[in-house]
This record gives structure tokens, C-alpha cells and sequence, in this order.
């Protein structure tokens, strides 16, 4: 007979066991022991971010987290993910998670949870009370046989982002965000809390991550995040006085390419089912679908 789970919470000595379940259980969201820990460790004190883990045996069998969502001007709204590893499921586990987490969220005042879930976990979450909302696509490419890169236009420069200014590429982030296909707008993203979380962190490479600056504006971008020999693009988007010019496909085409001389041998990336510009940049540089996910939402 087995031994039951203990749910704990989690601590940034259990970051190498999440990044190993996370890779088991979803391949194609590339993050590393190092951004792991960070996330485990470095959070807004507002986003009352409580991470678990299930252990089994002294083992990390499934990790959850769950917290508000602090970078919306829509108050209440809160995110949830649960990651159990394929061999455990189906003995509670998940359910002990989310119950865990939907009570953290109802006490520091959620009022709508968004999650999202293989097809596999879909009747799981409904039976949760979560809705469908949306589809998010994942997708990789070998970074074997890529196209050649348009070419650059005039008046725009391709730079890394370890020689760009921290504030413009804030401030592209931020504006570019406000696009983004969600259920709550990114709008309210602080620039304290951007540097700790984000360009700080160690998830980005600046080395490979590639800016197209129009003199000190930073028109377009791509964020890359490696662990090992595999890639994720954190965010690639271009601000509106820019759009309609190639700026997105040149920046995403010529990081790929700087990557696979730098050693990694497959990138991977999301869309969302409504972001047609970006699913179009992305087929044309070969990516293929690997997964699809819903995005579910529940009101608390």
C-alpha cells in the first residue's frame, strides 16, 4: 500500500524537484531550477503568493500555487495552476491542492480564480467550477532549419538586451502588454516590482533576448528564457506607433537564430487563441503545436 502525500508548503530548497515536475508534466514551459527558486522566493507582498508541494516517500510528486493577480487594475482577480506528476494522479492529491488554494484565495479576498488545463485535467476542473474562457496554443521548433530574417528597416537598430536601458524596456513591456489577450488587462504593472520580478530575475537572457531600439525607444522585442539546450520566449511584442513594419517576425527570427549558435537546440512559445498576428510570425518561423490548453476561469 502506499504512503499517503503530505501537502507542505513549498521553500526555495524544493526548486530543483518543481522544475523536474514541471517538465514532466509540461515539456514545453522551459524553466530552470535558478527561475524556479526565484519564483519560489521573490514576489509582491500583495500577490499573497502561497506555492505547495505534494511529497510522497521524501519525494516532490506535485507542486500548486496559487495568488492575486497585481499587475490588473480589475480587483479580485487571482491565478492557479496545480502540476501532478502523471504516476500520482488520480489519488487525491490534486483535489487536497485546490482546496488548499481555493481556501488561501477566498481568505486574502479573490473573487475570480484563472487557471489553465491540459485536456486531460479539463473534467477535473469542471468538477472544481471552473468555465472555459479561451484557448492558449503551445508550440516548439528545432532550431535546425530556420528562415532567413527580413531584413532590417531603416532607422531601426537590433540590439541584446544587456546593452539596452532597464526603463525603455520597461516601458515597451508595459505598453505592449496592455494588447495581450487575457481576461483581466495587464495595466497596472509596476516598475519597482517589473525590475525585481522580471529583468532581474534569472529567467531572462539578456545576451539572447533581442530589442529593435528606434534611437532610445525600444519599438519592438522578444524575451528569451533558456534552461540547458531548450528556450522559451517569455514575450515578444512591438509598441503601436511600430506595428505593421515586420518588427515582431525580425526580432523573434533573429533571436532563434542567436540561440541555436549559442547552443540551444529547441525553442518553445504560447499564443493565445485570438493573437492571429503572432500565430502567423510563429508559423512561419516553423513552429509546431505541441499542446493546447483552456483557460478556465472560476468565481469564488
Amino acid at each position: 500500500m502506499r504512503t499517503r502525500a503530505v501537502v507542505r508548503q513549498a521553500v526555495a530548497d524544493d526548486a530543483e524537484a518543481v522544475a523536474a515536475v514541471r517538465r514532466v508534466v509540461a515539456p514545453y514551459k522551459v524553466m530552470s531550477p535558478a527561475a524556479t527558486r526565484h519564483m519560489l522566493t521573490v514576489q509582491s507582498p500583495g500577490e499573497r503568493f502561497l506555492p505547495l508541494v505534494a511529497e510522497r516517500d521524501g519525494e516532490v510528486v506535485a507542486w500548486a500555487s496559487a495568488g492575486l493577480n497585481v499587475w490588473t487594475s480589475d480587483p479580485g482577480q487571482a491565478h492557479l495552476s496545480i502540476f501532478v506528476h502523471p504516476e500520482q494522479r488520480k489519488q487525491g492529491i490534486g483535489s487536497e491542492l485546490a482546496e488548499r488554494l481555493h481556501q488561501h484565495l477566498t481568505e486574502v479576498g479573490a473573487i475570480r480564480v484563472r487557471t489553465f488545463v491540459q485536456p486531460e485535467g479539463l473534467e477535473f476542473a469542471r468538477n472544481l467550477g471552473y468555465d472555459g474562457t479561451r484557448q492558449m496554443h503551445f508550440s516548439g521548433v528545432e532550431l535546425t532549419s530556420l528562415p532567413e530574417p527580413p531584413e532590417t528597416p531603416e532607422g531601426i537598430e537590433l540590439v541584446a538586451f544587456d546593452t539596452v536601458d532597464a526603463h525603455a524596456a520597461y516601458t515597451a513591456d508595459a505598453i505592449a502588454s496592455l494588447d495581450e489577450p487575457s481576461d483581466s488587462p495587464l495595466d497596472s504593472v509596476d516598475y519597482d516590482r517589473w525590475l525585481e520580478e522580471i529583468w532581474n530575475g534569472p529567467a531572462m537572457d539578456k545576451s539572447l533576448s533581442v530589442a529593435a531600439m528606434a534611437g532610445d525607444e525600444m519599438a519592438s522585442f522578444t524575451v528569451v528564457e533558456t534552461h540547458s539546450d531548450r528556450m522559451w520566449s517569455g514575450m515578444t511584442g512591438t509598441i503601436p506607433g511600430y506595428r505593421g513594419r515586420g518588427l515582431a517576425k525580425l526580432v523573434k527570427s533573429v533571436a532563434l537564430r542567436r540561440a541555436a549558435t549559442a547552443g540551444i537546440t529547441a525553442a518553445y512559445t504560447s499564443n493565445d487563441d485570438e493573437n492571429g498576428p503572432m500565430l502567423a510570425v510563429n508559423n512561419w518561423l516553423g513552429y509546431r503545436r505541441v499542446q493546447t490548453e483552456m483557460g478556465l476561469l472560476r468565481t469564488l
